[in-house]
């Protein structure tokens, strides 16, 4: 799987059980028709111990869907997540999504992880 560095350090927290995931089952439809796509090639057995990953060590949620304005209609649900849980929506894409400081680029994440812990 190939992931640029800051997101790969947020992969391997969530491996080692640093950083817990907030996901719905509406989520996991998205990651396994996003990641399994050809064109990104993504190893499969690495994808199924990702996605078992989320779902043995994640908190699973279903939001009351939002009614914010989006561009993609797809990334809703990781709002709708994140809103409900309380917790951060980590994302390259936060143009897709209202001006919400729970929102953060996978650098602001960390910045603010390393802070914490």
């Amino acid at each position: 799987m190939y992931l640029v560095a800051n997101q790969k350090k947020i992969v391997e927290l969530v491996f080692r059980n640093k950083l817990k995931v907030h996901y719905s089952k509406e989520i996991m439809e998205e990651y396994e028709l996003v990641f399994f796509r050809p064109k990104f090639d993504f190893d499969r057995n690495t994808v199924n111990r990702w996605l078992n990953c989320i779902i043995e060590n994640g908190h699973v949620s279903a939001p009351t869907p939002s009614t914010f304005a989006t561009s993609d209609e797809s990334d809703r649900i990781f709002y709708d997540v994140a809103k409900e849980c309380n917790t951060y929506l980590i994302t390259g894409n936060a143009k897709h999504y209202p001006d919400e400081p729970f929102i953060l680029s996978p650098a602001q994440f960390l910045t603010s992880f390393e802070r914490e812990n």
